[in-house]
């Protein structure tokens, strides 16, 4: 049996983007991938993000927001960066990891601030969509990353 990777998301908050993306892989990639998620910040987790995995059958309540520093004695090997303004201004990443970017949209900003309580779904039901058509590319796209 082949030992797990272990992958880092990481975003500015860790409240949507990364936080999908670590649920989508617990739910689709267990077997292979040991993932974590952080955020060079912490905002806590998005009401938004929570409901619009919730749709797509996938819990994350139970995850937290989490800062990178929280991860500097945890074995890495790939950290991916979901959003531009982490993967430029994060401090620093594990030692010895692999950091790869492919950034995503940022749910709340994908709707005026005044929409409707649907359309500001509709934006975090595109993202997690996006999110989980890359998850299910792993770890095949890491190994080609290489």
């Amino acid at each position: 049996m082949r030992e797990k990777i272990s992958l880092l998301y990481l975003c500015t908050g860790n409240s949507c983007r990364s936080q999908m993306a670590e649920g989508w892989t617990h739910a689709l990639k267990s077997d292979e991938i040991e993932v974590y998620s952080a955020g060079i910040e912490t905002h806590g987790l998005n009401p938004n993000a929570v409901k619009v995995m919730a749709e797509a059958g996938v819990d994350i309540t139970g995850q937290k927001s989490q800062h990178i520093d929280e991860f500097k004695d945890t074995k890495i090997d790939y950290v991916v960066t979901v959003c531009n303004h982490a993967h430029e201004t994060c401090p620093w990443f594990p030692a010895d990891c692999k950091v790869v970017h492919v950034g995503f949209d940022d749910p709340p900003k994908l709707s005026a601030p005044d929409a409707s309580e649907e359309v500001k779904l509709d934006g975090f039901r595109r993202v997690r969509d996006e999110i989980k058509t890359f998850v299910e590319t792993l770890p095949r796209f890491l190994a080609e990353e290489k």
